[in-house]
C-alpha cells in the first residue's frame, strides 16, 4: 500500500489531477451561482402565489369584498309593515291602526350604566309626566317571580317606557339626546279599538316579539324590525303572519362618523292584509247590550248571575256573526305595558275571567238543550219516534227518585210534546232502558254517548281561534279513568267524612260522605243514574255555547254540521289581492233526515206553546217564526245555569242563537228574553211597553237588512287603503 507523503509540518499533501499544471486541486462549481439559481426560482415562486392570490382576490372573490366594503360605509334599517285592519262582514273596522309617540330605552345600554340606568329613567319620568316607580318597573323582564308592569318582549327590542307620549316630552328627549342616552322617541303605529270591549275575547291583541319566539320562528327573526309585536289571542294571534305583512329593507350610506348621508337601496314593506270577519258589528252590540240587560233582570230576580255569553252562527256556512262574553275588557289595556292588578283582574275568577270567552271556553252542563240529541238517541236505540210515553211527575233508579221540574206531570204524550214542556221523566225512562239493555251486553251499545258525539259534543269545533275546551261526554272509559285518578281522595273522604261542611249544614256533609263511599268502592261502574243524569244534560255533560249553537245550526239546515269560521276573506292593503277563506263543513248529522223533520217542528213550538212561550209573547211569529229550547241546569247549592238554544226563521232559517247566563234561573225566564232581544235587532223589530203592550212591531232600523248574513259580497278596499262599506251600509 503507498503511503501518502507528508510535507514539512506533518500534513498530507494534495492529490493533483492528471496533466494539472503544478500540481493545481481539481476545479468545481461555483457556490455563489448555485445560490443565485435557487434565489431566482423562488422569487418566481413567490410571484406565481402571489398573483394567483391577486387573481382568485378580484375575480371569483370579487362581488364578495364588494358587498364588505360596502358594509363598512352602509347600514341596514328593517322598515317593519303596516299591520292589517280587521272588519266586520261589512268593512266596518273593528280593529285599526293609529300614530303615536313612544318613548323607548335600549335595555342593553341602561344595564352598562353604572347605575343601570337609574338617573336616566327618572330624567324620562319627569319628561313624560310619570311616576318614576312606574318607569323603572316597566325595564325589568317579565318572569315567574317578577309582578307587572315588566318587559314581555326580547331584550334586543326597544323597551316601551310610555305610549301616547306628549309632542312637547318627545321632542325634549329628542333635543337633549346627552342627558338621555339610551332613550329614543319615534312615532309608531299602535292598535286602536274603536268600539272599546266589543268583541274582545274574539279580536285578541298584540304583545311583543319575546326571545324565545326570535330563536324559534325564523320568519320573525329574518324580519325582526326591533319594534314588532305578534297577535297573542284572537283572530290576531290566528291570523298573525296574514296581518303582520312583511317588513322592507332600507340600505344607508353613512360616513366615518356614523352619520348617515343618504338612501342607497329600499325595498318597501308590505302592509299586511285587511281581514274581513264574518262578525257584524251591529249585532255584536245587540248581543252584547242584550246580555248586559238580561244580566241585570236576573240580578233583581234575586239570582246571582254575573256573567253570561251569546253567539249567532250563520247556519249555512258556520260563519260566526257574533260571539260574546261577558264580563269583557277593553284590549287597549295591553299597549304600553299592563299593570299587575289589571292582569291579575283579566284572569280573576271573581271579576269574571274577562279574558276568557265563555262561548268556546265556558264549559256547562247543558240541561234540556240537550235533549235534541237524547230524542235522536232514543230513536236510535230502538224507541218508536211516533209512540206515546208516560210523563209522571218522578221515576225511581234504583234507591234513588228522579224529578220532572218542580214535580209537574203531563200525562201521556208524544215526544214532540215532551220537547215542548220539557218532560224529564221520559227521557230519564229511555236512558234508563238503554241503561239496562246494556248492563246485559258483554260490549254495550252507549247510544246515548255515541249519539252526543255524532252531534259534535265532547270534541273541539275546530273554529279558527285558539284556546277552545273540548267539552265533556261522559263515557264509562271516562269514568274508570276518572276512578282511578280519585279513588284514593274518595276512600280518604268515605273515612273522615266532611267535618268543615258538617258544622254548617249536616245533611250535605252526610250526603257526600255516601257518595264519597261509594266512589272509593266502585266509582269505576257506570250507573243507572249515570244515564238518566245525561239524558237531561245533567251530571257530567259539559258543553260549550259553540257547539251547542253548531248542533242547532245543524238540526236547522238539514243535518250538516259546519267548522265554525270567524275569518271570512284576506284582503291586500292596496284590494287587488282577495283570499276567501271558504267555508269548511265537519260532517253530517248521524241521524235519520225524518228525525230531523220531526225535531225541528217540535222545536218550532216551544216558543209559541211551551216552556218559551212567556218570553216569546207578542213577538210576530207570523213574520220571523222562531225554533228553540230552553234548558235549566241545576247544580248543588247553587242557581241554575240559564238556556236558550233556537233558530231563525223556523221555516227558512238563516242564524242560530244560543245564550248561556250562569246562575241566572231558569232558561224560560232568564235566557229565552236575552234571545228575543237578539232576534228584535237582527230584524229591525222594537217594542214601546206603554204602547204596543210589549209587542214586537216593525219599525226599526235592522242589524242585518233582510235578516240575512252578507255571505258572498265583500267590503271593497279602495287602492289608497281605504274601505267602502259594502252596499246597502
Amino acid at each position: 500500500m503507498a503511503r501518502m507523503r507528508r510535507r514539512p509540518g506533518g500534513r498530507p499533501g494534495r492529490r493533483t489531477a492528471p496533466g494539472a499544471p503544478g500540481g493545481a486541486p481539481a476545479p468545481r462549481a461555483a457556490p455563489g451561482r448555485a445560490g443565485l439559481i435557487l434565489a431566482q426560482v423562488l422569487v418566481v415562486a413567490l410571484f406565481a402565489v402571489l398573483g394567483a392570490r391577486l387573481w382568485y382576490l378580484q375575480v371569483p372573490m370579487g362581488e364578495h369584498f364588494a358587498r364588505l366594503a360596502a358594509a363598512d360605509r352602509t347600514q341596514e334599517l328593517v322598515v317593519p309593515a303596516t299591520r292589517g285592519q280587521i272588519l266586520d262582514q261589512s268593512g266596518r273596522p273593528l280593529v285599526r291602526n293609529r300614530t303615536a309617540l313612544v318613548v323607548s330605552a335600549d335595555w342593553h345600554a341602561l344595564q352598562a350604566m353604572p347605575d343601570q340606568g337609574a338617573d336616566v329613567l327618572a330624567r324620562v319620568a319627569e319628561a313624560v309626566g310619570e311616576p318614576v316607580e312606574e318607569i323603572r318597573a316597566r325595564t325589568r323582564l317579565c318572569g315567574p317571580e317578577v309582578s307587572r308592569p315588566c318587559w314581555p318582549g326580547s331584550p334586543y327590542q326597544p323597551v316601551t317606557l310610555a305610549d301616547d307620549v306628549d309632542a312637547r316630552a318627545a321632542l325634549q328627549i329628542l333635543e337633549r339626546r346627552e342627558d338621555f342616552p339610551g332613550i329614543s322617541a319615534q312615532q309608531l303605529a299602535v292598535r286602536d279599538y274603536p268600539h272599546g270591549e266589543l268583541a274582545a275575547q274574539a279580536l285578541g291583541y298584540l304583545q311583543p316579539v319575546t326571545q324565545e319566539e326570535l330563536e324559534a320562528r325564523e320568519e320573525l327573526r329574518k324580519q325582526f324590525s326591533g319594534v314588532d309585536q305578534v297577535g297573542r289571542d284572537g283572530l290576531e294571534a290566528t291570523y298573525d303572519a296574514e296581518l303582520r305583512g312583511t317588513a322592507g329593507v332600507r340600505t344607508l350610506a353613512v360616513n366615518n362618523r356614523g352619520e348617515v348621508t343618504g338612501v342607497v337601496d329600499e325595498q318597501r314593506p308590505e302592509p299586511g292584509m285587511h281581514l274581513v270577519s264574518t262578525i257584524d258589528q251591529r249585532v255584536q252590540k245587540t248581543v252584547e247590550d242584550a246580555l248586559r240587560r238580561g244580566i241585570d233582570r236576573a240580578r233583581k230576580a234575586g239570582h246571582p248571575a254575573s256573567s253570561a255569553a251569546g253567539v249567532v252562527m250563520d247556519v249555512r256556512t258556520g260563519g260566526l256573526v257574533a260571539m260574546a262574553s261577558l264580563p269583557s275588557y277593553d284590549p287597549s289595556v295591553w299597549q304600553g305595558g299592563i299593570d299587575q292588578e289589571t292582569f291579575d283582574e283579566l284572569l280573576s275568577e271573581k271579576a269574571g275571567e274577562p279574558l276568557n270567552s265563555r262561548v268556546m271556553q265556558g264549559q256547562y252542563p247543558p240541561a234540556s238543550t240537550f235533549k235534541v240529541s237524547s230524542l235522536a238517541a232514543g230513536v236510535r236505540g230502538g224507541k218508536p219516534l211516533r209512540g206515546t210515553y208516560s210523563c209522571p211527575s218522578s221515576i225511581s233508579v234504583g234507591n234513588r227518585s228522579f224529578e220532572n221540574y218542580e214535580g209537574s206531570s203531563h200525562g201521556s204524550l208524544s215526544l214532540h210534546r215532551a220537547i215542548v214542556v220539557s218532560c224529564n221523566t221520559v227521557f230519564y225512562q229511555m236512558a234508563y232502558d238503554e241503561w239496562r239493555s246494556d248492563e246485559r251486553k258483554k260490549k254495550p251499545d252507549d247510544v246515548f254517548a255515541r249519539t252526543a258525539e255524532d252531534f259534535g259534543f265532547g270534541a273541539p269545533t275546530g273554529i279558527d281561534l285558539p284556546h277552545e275546551a273540548a267539552g265533556r261526554i261522559p263515557t264509562r272509559e271516562w269514568k274508570r279513568e276518572l276512578w282511578e285518578a280519585t279513588k284514593e281522595e274518595s276512600c280518604e273522604r268515605a273515612e273522615s267524612g266532611y267535618p268543615g261542611v258538617a258544622e254548617d249544614d249536616p245533611g250535605r256533609a252526610s250526603y257526600l260522605k255516601k257518595v264519597a263511599e261509594e266512589n272509593c268502592t266502585d266509582g269505576y261502574r257506570w250507573r243507572a243514574g249515570d244515564a238518566v243524569n245525561f239524558a237531561i244534560g245533567q251530571g257530567d255533560v259539559l258543553v260549550t255555547p259553540l257547539q251547542l249553537v253548531r248542533a242547532y245550526a245543524a238540526v236547522a239546515n238539514g243535518g250538516t254540521l259546519w267548522e265554525p269560521r270567524v275569518g271570512k276573506a284576506l284582503v291586500s292593503a292596496d284590494g287587488e289581492r282577495v283570499e276567501e277563506i271558504e267555508p269548511q263543513k265537519a260532517g253530517d248529522l248521524e241521524v235519520d233526515g225524518e228525525v230531523v223533520s220531526y225535531l225541528q217542528k217540535a222545536l218550532t213550538a216551544v216558543p209559541e206553546q211551551g216552556t218559551a212561550s212567556g218570553a216569546f209573547g207578542g213577538f210576530p211569529q207570523d213574520q220571523v217564526s222562531i225554533a228553540g229550547k230552553t234548558g235549566s241546569g241545576s247544580a248543588l247549592d247553587s242557581d241554575s245555569t240559564a238556556w236558550f238554544a233556537s233558530y231563525a226563521p223556523a221555516d227558512d232559517p238563516d242564524l242560530a242563537v244560543v245564550v248561556v247566563v250562569p246562575k241566572g234561573g231558569t232558561g224560560g225566564e232568564t235566557a229565552a228574553p236575552i234571545v228575543r232581544e237578539i232576534y228584535e235587532g237582527v230584524y229591525g223589530f222594537t217594542r214601546d211597553e206603554e204602547d204596543a203592550g210589549g209587542k214586537s212591531v216593525e219599525g226599526g232600523d235592522p242589524d242585518l237588512p233582510g235578516g240575512e248574513p252578507r255571505r258572498g259580497e265583500l267590503p271593497q278596499v279602495r287602492p289608497d287603503g281605504t274601505v267602502d262599506l259594502a252596499a246597502g251600509e
